[in-house]
């Protein structure tokens, strides 16, 4: 199965290797039709411990690493960034 990859942003860095991640995404409302936000929070390993709050990164799934921690940090090799 292909491994799910989500953009969104750093809300929390205060633990070693452990970055908190908000992804957000938009959803019809069933009766009314409008657009609604909805967000998710996913804690996520990032080993070099690059990104910061307010960072966008791309993280994606991976074996589980703890008890919550099941995705990873995709860094960008061109530009030595996070993507």
């Amino acid at each position: 199965m292909p491994k799910r990859v989500m953009q969104g942003m750093v809300t929390s860095d205060s633990c070693d290797k452990t970055i908190t991640v908000k992804v957000e995404r938009r959803i019809m409302h069933p009766v009314y039709k409008k657009y609604i936000v909805r967000s998710t929070k996913f804690l996520a390993h990032d080993e070099e411990n690059r990104s910061k709050v307010g960072d966008v990164v791309r993280i994606r799934e991976c074996r589980p690493i703890s008890k919550r921690k099941r995705f990873e940090v995709i860094y960008d090799q061109a530009a030595g960034k996070t993507a």
